[in-house]
């Protein structure tokens, strides 16, 4: 794990490669081609459709850097599991997404972390899987959130950082890392691209998820109607009766306020934004990828399907760009 600030990062976390890494970057062709998967909770499927895409016409990154659900997309590519994940991640419904759900009476998160942790040692890696016996490099980001400084995690057990990286405030409890509280690393590098520089990459292709979303997470749509597909699902909506609200959609007059959610995604979308395009004006990716995701909400993982064909969608809008700038035939 490394703390980085502005500039000491970059020296910091090349001192942590190993020799086995520094050899693979070597042997790689003239350019090494870095990935950074951005933050966007249930936005982030669509890191796999945009990984497809970018595997259909010969792009293979030699470095992948994740934050937050773009960490949890690039492990499981990187250990191999990414056919099972989108799987598993299209077959959602959002009663299998309310079971993540636990209300917890100190606060502490709304998350139901062994569950959770039994979905990554499934669909991301096994438990004991280390930075070093991934396929290529990666990385993630993560927030300390005593000091505010940004985190990267190199080596060392890939769920521990993956763990760091999501830890979304309000959703997820803080992890203690090395003697820290760390968080999100939405909060302070949405889309990892100075990491992905940081490592060696050449030429850096960003997945910015959240371009287009400030603002329009209000706008009214027709109320969704959804059935109760398993026999838990009844025991499941008294235990959460009195705050699902708060997590999903509901019909609403024209003054209603926002809900608890509405009102935590949609500061995190503003902040999350505004950090993005400070980042990206000082250290620009070479190409950049936004899908339009505007209307998925926070956490509505059970769009998937639709997350992940956007994200082909937007690759394949960019296709010219991406021949130009990488010399593709």
């Amino acid at each position: 794990m490394n703390e980085s600030g502005l500039g000491e990062g970059y020296q910091s976390i090349s001192s942590h490669l190993t020799g086995k890494d520094k050899m693979n970057i070597s042997k790689q062709s003239d350019i090494t081609i870095g990935l950074a998967l951005g933050s966007g909770s249930s936005r982030g499927w669509s890191h796999i459709g945009i990984i497809r895409a970018l595997s259909e016409i010969g792009i293979k990154p030699d470095i992948v850097c994740g934050c937050s659900i773009g960490s949890i997309v690039g492990a499981s590519y990187l250990a191999g599991n990414m056919d099972v994940l989108e799987e598993w991640v299209s077959s959602l419904t959002q009663t299998d997404v309310v079971k993540f759900l636990e209300f917890n009476p100190l606060l502490r998160g709304f998350v139901d972390v062994t569950r959770l942790q039994t979905f990554f040692t499934k669909y991301l890696c096994e438990e004991n899987t280390q930075f070093k016996d991934l396929s290529k490099i990666f990385a993630t980001v993560s927030t300390d959130l005593e000091t505010g400084r940004e985190i990267w995690f190199t080596q060392g057990p890939v769920l521990t950082a993956v763990w760091a990286s999501i830890s979304l405030p309000g959703l997820f409890p803080p992890i203690q890392n090395q003697g820290r509280w760390l968080v999100d690393g939405g909060l302070v590098n949405p889309v990892p691209v100075s990491v992905c520089r940081a490592l060696g990459a050449d030429i850096v292709l960003a997945v910015n998820l959240n371009g287009d979303i400030v603002g329009k997470h209000f706008i009214k749509q027709k109320p969704k109607e959804y059935k109760d597909d398993s026999d838990v699902f009844s025991t499941l909506k008294k235990s959460v009766r009195n705050y699902s609200d708060a997590f999903f959609d509901k019909i609403k007059g024209t003054d209603s306020p926002p809900n608890l959610l509405d009102a935590i995604s949609g500061s995190l979308n503003i902040t999350q934004d505004r950090i993005t395009r400070s980042r990206m004006a000082g250290d620009p990716p070479d190409i950049l990828l936004s899908p339009k995701l505007a209307h998925i909400g926070l956490l509505e993982f059970h769009r998937a399907k639709e997350s992940i064909q956007e994200g082909k969608n937007c690759v394949k809008r960019m296709l010219p760009e991406i021949k130009y700038i990488m010399d593709l035939p």
